[in-house]
This record gives structure tokens, C-alpha cells and sequence, in this order.
């Protein structure tokens, strides 16, 4: 049904910001309820789904995910109207154009968006708009998380663990909308005021000013956004659990990392909302329940509950991202000139082939394997470079598709030993050679990103230095010439970084009440470090 007057009793909107799905999303079925006429919306603001800080494969996924969600409206009648300016100004405009009654969101529980929803808030109330907000992006309300725990974030992961079992399973998805019923709302193209834009037709990046950093025939992998895809994409993950957890194991994309194979990881995807949370966690849980048996496992989605608690821990500390005025965060003094370094770690140009060659992959795909982004974290920090933490954050959330503001800043944290560790117990320190040797013996990762490097013997691969140099010609790439020179010895920087931590650790007689595991065990599955891994690490 559609109703194509101008003028309605009750319009209702649905904002997406997060939350691009149109399967189980609470703030979206509310919306549609008791309504005239029903109008989706989305708004380029210049910070919401992470569009204030973002590069091309960011942006492209998500106007891909927009676009899905535009597609299926039309199936029904509908579309997703496209708006370029200020929330408010957006809210007026359609007030007094065709009126407003309800106006429906998905909570973003995170403080970076507290004052936006703020004035949005107190401008519905001023006009008498009844405002909606809903939780689905997380599987519990993190709130409810820190009234539970008296009132503070729980300091540890094993605390967030027994507080949320005190609270009981997270709600299970919401039923789909009925769109048969749903009348949609038409917004008149005149008089729109010069302060927002209306996109007549869907934008690319290129609208924005981003131009792709690399050209298309350099993905290998190709990430596509949006809910279609992104429920194709959960069938094939629910596969691979399937059958690990016939072989009697679980967490396969931890137990056994492939950095060659397709990419099963839903992370863009539920960064983005085009997949639920919720939906994802109970497919997982019902499957291990038919193959295993009824009894909860909740280590079978460990890696969900670890991203609940960094959204936990941010909330209310809008300076969860920074060093200094963040109160669970050590201040730790890392190099304020480090030169070319930087750029070099960035641009994958480290002389380390295995640092170099996720950074690549980060800059042409988006997307890199958890055990790769603590790798070069590692590298650029207490590892290697004594780079802050804040410039590696800062990077991924322009570059990497499932970079969330506290899923990403809690992670930078953590490997950093900046938070969420005991304190400074850094003693392992990630090899870039040895890590890369036991994640991809024969190098076929470095020679996928690495081309110049792809003749070399894999003897010489990780360490091409040590290349002989008749060895180096007649593999076509000579050290120092056509791939770089090591910017740093590993084996003296981490020796000396780990001096650099004993002294912090020995002055900070009172350290702050920062976050940190609860045992070495919770350490060593967070870093995906194995029980045999001292051999790839440096003491």
C-alpha cells in the first residue's frame, strides 16, 4: 500500500545511522506502528556511521549497505530518502512540510554520540514528537550492564561475564516488519531549504571528495556491504561453526587463522548493523545447543561478549579514545618525533615483510585477520616503533571497515598495554618474523601483497635481508632498492622497549584502577596467542 498524499495525521521516521538491517530491528518496527505514513531516512551529518573519519572502502561499503536497504524498500513501495546536513535541520524540515509524530532510532550507546542525540531529544520534546530508542546493536544494554554492577563498568572481562549472567541471555531477535501494511510517506522535492540536501540519486564516495587509494584490480578480496549480503554471508559462516564444532572444537576463526582463504568473519557486517547482533549470537548458540546438546556455552561466542565489554567500558567516558584524559588508561611516554616511521608503517614500507604485508592489505581491502591488526599494532607500539596507540586508532577507523570507535580504541588499549592488562605485563612481544613464519610457513600471504618478494626462497622471505646478494638478483628485487630496508632491529627495539616498560611499571607505585584480564589464560585468548607460542614471541 502507498499513500501518496502530502499531508499526513501521523508520519513516522526511522533514522538509520547504525543498525542498516531491516530483520530485527526493534526502533524500525516501532516506527511503522500506528502510522499514517512511514518515512525511512539517513543522514549524512559528517560523523554518524563513522563517516567523520573514513577512507574509500569505508564509505563505499557503506553506501553498498544504503543501497540494499533502498532496494528492498522498493520491493514494497517504498525508498530510503537521503539527506545531506544536520540532524535538526533535516527533523524541521520534514515537521513542516508534512508533519511528524514519531521519530524511531537504534540506541549508539557509545558517549562520541551523546550530544547528537541529545538535541534530537530535547527538539522532539519541544515539539511534541515522540522519540523512540531502541537497543539491537549490542546483545545487552550496557546501561543496564553498569546498574547491574552497582553502578561502574566491571573492571575485568570476567567481571562483564558474571555481571551480564546475572542479567540472562540477551533478548532474542524481533519479528520482521509486516511491510504489506506499511503505507510510506512521499516528501515533496520543492522548497527544500539550502541548509540540507536531498540526494536524488544514490552517491558514491567520489560526492564525498574520497577517491579510491588504490584501483579496484588490486582487491583481492572484495568486500560488499549491505543486509542481502550480509545474511548470504552468515550462511556460509554458520558452515564453518557447524563443522567445527562436529570435529569438537570452537571459535575456528581463532583456533585455526587463514590469512589466504575467503574471509568468514561478519565483523563489517555487524559494525555496519546490516547483520543483528542478536541474530548472529543465538544462530551460533542454537546450532551448538542441536549438535552438542542444550547446555549455554558461552565461550562459543567469546569474541561477541568481547566487544559487549568495550562498548561497556566506553560508555559514559567520552575520552575513552585518548591517552592522557582517559581515566582507565596509563599514560604512557611514547615517542613524540619517530620521523618517516610512521608514514612507513602506514604505507606497509617497514622492511618486515609480514608488517608490511597486512598493511597493504588494510589500504586496498579494508579488512585484515584479528591475529594481523595485533600484529602491526604490536609493531607500531611497545613492540617496535614506541609509536602511541592513538595514531594506529586513528588509522583503522579511516581504513578498516569494522572499525568501531570503542570496539577499536579498547583493542589499540589492550595490545598497547595501555589498558585492560594487569599492568604493563607485556612479556610477550610479537616477532614480526616468527609470528609470520608459524601464521603462513610457506609466505604465501607476503607474496600475495608482497609481489616484488614473490621469487624470493622462502628461507629468505621474512628476513630478505639476510638474502645473499646473488640470491636478491636473481629473485628480481634487491633490499634497499626494490623493497625496503628494515627500519628498525626488532630484537634491540623490543629489548629496549621492554627496559622503557619495567621503568613506567616500577615508577607507578599507585597505578590507576585501569582495566585489565582477570588471569594470563584471558590474555592469551584475547591476543590469539596459542599455548605453544613463546617460540614466536620475544621474552
Amino acid at each position: 500500500m502507498d499513500n501518496r498524499s502530502n499531508v499526513h495525521k501521523k508520519v513516522a521516521v526511522h533514522r538509520f545511522r547504525h543498525g542498516l538491517r531491516l530483520h530485527d530491528n526493534p526502533a524500525l518496527l516501532d516506527a511503522v506502528k500506528d502510522c499514517d505514513a512511514f518515512l525511512p531516512i539517513f543522514i549524512f551529518d559528517g560523523e554518524s556511521a563513522g563517516t567523520k573519519l573514513v577512507g574509500y572502502n569505508r564509505m563505499k561499503f557503506l553506501l553498498e549497505s544504503l543501497q540494499d536497504i533502498d532496494s528492498q524498500l522498493k520491493k514494497y513501495g517504498g525508498n530510503l530518502y537521503l539527506f545531506h546536513g544536520t540532524p535538526l535541520c533535516v527533523f524541521q524540515y520534514i515537521s513542516q512540510t508534512i508533519g511528524l509524530h514519531k521519530l524511531c532510532f537504534e540506541q549508539d550507546c557509545e558517549p562520541i554520540w551523546q550530544h547528537r542525540d541529545d538535541l534530537v531529544k530535547k527538539f522532539c520534546k519541544e515539539n511534541g514528537i515522540k522519540c523512540i530508542e531502541r537497543v539491537s546493536h549490542t546483545l545487552w544494554n550496557p546501561h543496564d550492564v553498569i546498574k547491574t554492577n552497582g553502578g561502574i563498568p566491571p573492571l575485568t572481562f570476567e567481571m562483564f561475564v558474571h555481571t551480564v549472567s546475572v542479567i540472562g541471555p540477551p533478548p532474542r531477535p524481533v519479528e520482521d516488519v509486516e511491510w504489506s501494511v506499511v503505507n510510506f510517506g512521499v516528501l515533496p522535492m520543492s522548497s527544500i531549504p539550502s541548509d540540507i540536501k536531498v540526494f536524488k540519486n544514490f552517491p558514491t564516495p567520489e560526492d564525498f571528495g574520497i577517491s579510491s587509494e588504490v584501483g579496484n584490480m588490486n582487491r583481492i578480496i572484495q568486500w560488499i556491504g549491505g543486509e542481502s549480503q550480509a545474511l548470504r554471508h552468515l550462511q556460509e559462516r554458520l558452515k564453518v561453526e557447524e563443522n567445527a564444532f562436529r570435529e569438537g572444537y570452537c571459535l575456528p576463526n581463532q583456533a585455526r587463522p587463514d590469512l589466504l582463504g575467503p574471509p568468514t568473519s561478519q565483523s563489517a557486517a555487524l559494525r555496519f548493523g546490516c547483520l543483528s547482533v542478536r541474530k548472529f549470537y543465538w544462530s551460533i548458540q542454537d546450532m551448538y545447543s542441536s549438535i552438542c546438546g542444550p547446555s549455554p556455552n558461552q565461550n562459543i561466542t567469546s569474541q561477541l561478549i568481547w566487544r559487549e565489554y568495550f562498548y561497556t567500558m566506553s560508555v559514559g567516558n567520552e575520552y575513552y579514545a585518548e591517552m592522557d584524559r582517559n581515566p582507565i588508561c596509563l599514560n604512557i611516554p611514547w615517542k613524540n618525533d619517530y620521523g618517516s616511521d610512521f608514514n612507513k608503517w602506514k604505507e606497509g614500507k617497514t622492511g618486515y615483510p609480514f608488517i608490511d604485508a597486512i598493511m597493504r592489505q588494510l589500504i586496498q581491502e579494508g579488512w585484515i585477520h584479528h591475529v594481523a591488526r595485533n600484529a602491526v599494532a604490536c609493531f607500531l607500539t611497545r613492540g617496535d616503533l614506541w609509536i602511541s596507540w592513538e595514531e594506529g586508532l586513528n588509522f583503522f577507523l579511516q581504513y578498516l571497515l569494522d572499525a568501531d570507535w570503542s570496539v577499536c580504541a579498547g583493542n589499540w588499549m589492550w595490545v598497547s598495554s595501555s589498558a585492560f592488562e594487569q599492568l604493563l605485563d607485556c612479556s610477550h612481544c610479537m616477532c614480526p618474523v616468527n609470528y609470520g613464519r608459524r601464521l603462513d610457513p610457506w609466505g604465501q600471504y607476503i607474496k600475495r601483497y608482497i609481489p616484488e618478494l614473490k621469487n624470493y626462497p622462502v628461507e629468505y622471505l621474512y628476513e630478505p635481508w639476510k638474502a645473499p646478494l646473488h640470491v636478491q638478483e636473481t629473485a628480481g628485487c634487491i633490499v634497499g632498492k626494490d623493497y625496503p630496508e628494515r627500519i628498525i632491529d626488532h630484537q634491540i627495539a623490543s629489548e629496549k622497549n621492554r627496559s622503557y616498560m619495567d621503568e613506567i611499571r616500577n615508577r607507578l607505585m599507585n597505578p590507576p584502577p585501569h582495566c585489565r584480564p582477570s588471569s594470563e589464560k584471558e590474555t592469551r585468548q584475547f591476543m590469539w596467542f596459542p599455548d605453544d607460542c613463546s617460540e614466536h614471541s620475544s621474552q
